[in-house]
């Protein structure tokens, strides 16, 4: 399925399903749905139930998206939107401290592997051409043949290693254990960490092959297979304990799939499968263990089998699974590993130590899983556990391990019958006609991977004895690496980026002062649009005077008047500053219309409107200005004045010369022509400004309109937490005067608003509302024909609002006008993005309008245009987005009338 997105790009919405893909959807959805069974369950009912599950399914939903994705920047997206929803659920109980440092660590962590990933996936497809996931699968000799192959690797293996957690990487996975274990069970079965091994299996057909491949995939794969397994033994959290199994096992995926092997990828994707059934069992186990026994710490726990004798049951059997234990699954994905283990693939050190690095981390996998199912269900009966008579939860919270469990057993028994299609589908879908030939019997007859999982599983045993009493009493933490750990030496790189590097960059560039931040984005600002120019070696053509009209050159030179008086007077008087300022506003309006371009005139004055009257009702806020005094002005502040006037002058003229040389270079007529021409054929309209708005290019104000939204709940947020000066506390004078009236009604705000000042014009804008509501109506019908349109009906609607709320008050307009402005922005973009996905359902790229006449009863034929509803959105979004700044701004006034009401109080007490 294909949907057009960016076509001159090579970017598509593109989704495809194949075998291997349709496993790993089956894991997500399947999985996905026992864990949410299981967590209907697990949640109490303190906790926010709603928000949990949205993050969830949010989360599914990214990870259905990276197995889905038939282009490589849509996975990448993909693969950004599931670190964010990640972070999301490991801090979901986000007052513990644990919770916060181990979200931020693997967003950090995963976040820097996805931009790298992206950085390879953009490399790729320089090298093929094409975004296309199947196109870049099928040149894999183009590939690794280009000189960009080794930096398209490794920024490719960042992405994947870092988000499944290998080594170097691997230490954020057990710190990410401070989520609720549903998440966890999720994310270390079938999504989070799987997204890694499953991008490295889905780019092999293009990437493996190579020596680089086998060294930087093994090298990570191997050391990680033996390190988890080493580290899971030592630790004392049930959690922690199956997070660095988690990890040992990814490792083994990782080293099989670095082999380059038909069939160690056959047994790798074996494998994803194995441990995603017996994994999330074992974490569901331990949820259990937790929630009716209060601790996951196996120093207190002993015994418990006699309380919970079916969540024992079903603990053995997955944790047998996990150590490889014959008539399980996981001993034959294991068998298969060892078999390819003692096989020789290259001329390496790596490969002639794999086998003994392979049986050692088996030997650890049995000894840890020993270790689970002894320490936890069989000994005495524990003591001092915060929950002091543990037994089995309901029913349907061991349903899905039941599930899963039971799936072990099964594909343990007869794999062939129960596995044998998906695993065959799968494989296809990764290797496809080189997928080999391979048997899922449960006897090989006795041969070297035998001996090996024999060895194994005798050797874990062993191991487990010996280190039994030492386990039972040592610290959290694996001997000889326990000063070595990887989440010190990412606290110690985060201090050292933001104490040092980033203080240091504070220091020389950032500051808290207005002043110095606007220089720095107008000299940006300055370079961004020269440089261009400057790159393309433009030269500007001569300039040639062609007259000037003595009216227009007057109605500038007031203008230009305007502005130097509001440098001037910004420093000494706001409320005159402000009125120059809307007057420069006002010529620049007067300009598009001499200039005949009458929708931005109209957008213009609506726009200067609504901003001036926001401005001046910020201004009440603001601390009062010092006095001017007669002190003598330093030398250092002298320069610093002369360099922001030959910074304004110097960026004034680069502006000038911007502007002249792109209304003189040579541009051709198709563009515009295009326009006049098809603009009310393909748009429906005559107005080809806004059937460019809303039609040719509505997604970029579809972007601009979200934006829009943005901003405006940043302000309202900003202005909820502002408080304001002290010195805006006392009344002012205008209000002064009417105390003595406003004392006899109690019930109103004291003078503040146009009423208390302006009878006459305050009724007059009351009576008004009806009328510019109609008007705003009638610019909105008329958009797309004559001047007009959604963001100008949007702003005229809010000032029709705007001035209730001056004329009544904050507290009389809301009482009588019930307007949501949140409801406004979120039904404003919802309409605008479901009138671009609407388009999808007939085959068009989002955002394509259709157009047509109908036929209305006593009205006759009249033009139809799904922008209008496109259209409709924008005005929805405007309306809400403007009101919440006024409303944000307008409960100032409710704010300072209660500060003065306790000051009031307290001085009457006094």
């Amino acid at each position: 399925m294909t949907f057009e997105w960016i076509p001159q790009l090579g970017l598509e919405f593109k989704l495809r399903l194949d075998g291997f893909a349709w496993m790993f959807a089956l894991l997500i959805a399947g999985i996905g749905l026992l864990v949410v069974i299981y967590a209907r369950y697990y949640m109490s009912e303190e906790d926010s139930v709603p928000r949990f599950f949205s993050f969830l399914l949010a989360f599914m939903g990214a990870m259905m998206g990276i197995v889905l994705s038939g282009n490589v920047i849509l996975l990448s997206i993909f693969w950004e939107l599931t670190s964010i929803f990640s972070f999301l659920l490991i801090s979901y109980w986000h007052n513990s401290s644990a919770a916060r440092d181990g979200a931020r660590m693997a967003l950090t962590v995963t976040g820097i592997g996805g931009f790298c990933l992206l950085v390879g996936l953009l490399l790729l497809g320089n090298i093929v051409g094409s975004y296309d996931l199947d196109k870049i699968l099928e040149a894999g000799d183009v590939i690794r043949a280009h000189s960009l192959y080794v930096p398209a690797l490794v920024f490719v293996l960042l992405g994947a290693l870092t988000k499944s957690a290998q080594f170097p990487f691997h230490f954020w996975l057990p710190n990410a254990m401070a989520a609720p274990t549903p998440v966890s069970a999720y994310l270390h079965s079938a999504t989070m960490v799987k997204a890694g091994v499953f991008l490295l299996a889905r780019m092999s057909p293009a990437l493996s092959g190579s020596y680089e491949w086998f060294i930087l995939v093994g090298a990570a794969g191997m050391i990680t297979l033996l390190l988890g397994a080493y580290f899971a033994m030592f630790q004392q959290d049930l959690k922690g304990l199956l997070a660095y199994s988690t990890i040992s096992h990814l490792g083994l995926i990782t080293t099989l799939l670095s082999l380059g092997s038909p069939l160690a990828t056959v047994a790798a994707i074996f494998h994803m499968l194995n441990h995603a059934t017996f994994k999330a069992s074992l974490f569901m186990a331990a949820g259990i263990i937790d929630h009716e026994t209060g601790t996951r710490d196996m120093r207190k726990l002993s015994g418990l089998f006699r309380f919970m004798p079916i969540t024992g049951t079903l603990a053995m059997v997955a944790s047998a699974a996990m150590a490889g234990v014959p008539l399980l699954n996981g001993f034959l994905s294991k068998e298969m590993f060892f078999a390819e283990a003692v096989e020789t693939h290259a001329d390496s050190f790596l490969d002639r130590i794999l086998p003994y690095v392979a049986t050692l981390a088996g030997a650890f996998s049995v000894a840890y899983s020993l270790r689970f199912i002894h320490t936890v269900f069989f000994g005495p009966k524990p003591v001092g556990l915060p929950k002091e008579k543990p037994h089995e939860p309901p029913h349907w919270m061991l349903f899905p391990i039941e599930l899963l469990v039971v799936a072990c057993l099964v594909v343990g028994v007869i794999p062939a019958i129960a596995v044998g299609p998906i695993l065959q589908a799968a494989a296809m879908g990764v290797l496809g006609p080189d997928t080999p030939k391979y048997s899922l019997s449960i006897w090989h007859g006795f041969n070297l991977p035998l001996v090996m999982s024999i060895v194994a599983l005798v050797a874990g045993a062993l191991i487990y004895i010996l280190l039994r009493n030492y386990l039972a009493q040592c610290k959290d933490g694996a001997p000889v690496f326990r000063r070595f750990r990887g989440q010190r030496i990412f606290e110690r790189i985060l201090v050292e980026v933001s104490w040092r590097w980033a203080r240091l960059a504070e220091r020389r560039i950032g500051t808290r002062k207005l002043q110095p931040q606007l220089r720095w984005v107008v000299f940006t600002g300055f370079v961004a649009g020269l440089l261009p120019l400057w790159l393309s070696g433009f030269e500007p053509r001569p300039f040639v005077f062609s007259g000037v009209d003595k009216a227009f050159a007057a109605i500038w030179l007031i203008g230009i008047c305007l502005a130097l008086g509001t440098a001037f007077l910004a420093k000494y008087h706001r409320l005159a500053a402000l009125v120059m300022l809307g007057g420069v506003g006002l010529i620049v309006c007067v300009t598009f219309v001499w200039l005949s371009a009458p929708d931005l005139a109209i957008t213009q004055l609506l726009v200067e409107i609504i901003t001036t009257v926001l401005i001046l009702l910020g201004l009440r806020w603001l601390p009062k200005r010092n006095e001017i005094n007669d002190a003598p002005i330093t030398v250092r502040a002298r320069l610093r004045r002369f360099r922001d006037l030959a910074l304004a002058v110097f960026c004034g003229v680069g502006m000038t010369f911007i502007s002249y040389a792109v209304m003189t270079m040579p541009v051709p007529d198709a563009i515009a022509t295009y326009f006049l021409e098809n603009a009310y054929s393909q748009g429906g309209g005559r107005n080809v400004v806004n059937v460019i708005l809303v039609d040719f290019r509505g997604f970029d104000t579809f972007g601009e309109i979200a934006v829009l939204g943005v901003v405006a709940l940043t302000v309202y947020a900003l202005l909820r937490r502002f408080r304001p000066a002290d010195d805006t506390m006392a009344m002012p004078e205008q209000q002064r005067a009417q105390n003595r009236f406003d004392e006899e009604r109690p019930d109103r705000s004291a003078g503040d608003t146009a009423r208390d000042y302006m009878l006459i014009p305050s009724v007059i804008m009351q009576w008004l509302f009806p009328v510019i509501i109609m008007f705003a109506v009638y610019l909105f019908l008329r958009g797309h024909d004559m001047p007009g349109g959604g963001f100008s009906a949007g702003l005229t609607l809010s000032l029709a609002f705007l001035l209730q709320y001056l004329a009544g008050g904050t507290r009389w307009a809301e009482d009588r006008i019930r307007i949501l402005p949140l409801r406004w922005m979120g039904a404003g973009l919802l309409t605008a993005a479901l009138t671009g996905i609407g388009a999808w359902a007939f085959g068009y790229p989002f955002l394509t309008s259709h157009f047509q006449y109908i036929e209305l009863p006593l009205v006759g034929k009249m033009p139809a245009a799904t922008a209008l509803l496109f259209d409709l959105g924008v005005f929805s979004l405007v309306v809400g987005s403007t009101v919440l700044i006024m409303v944000a701004l307008a409960h100032q006034s409710i704010r300072i009338n209660r500060l003065r009401a306790i000051d009031a109080a307290k001085t009457k007490e006094t």
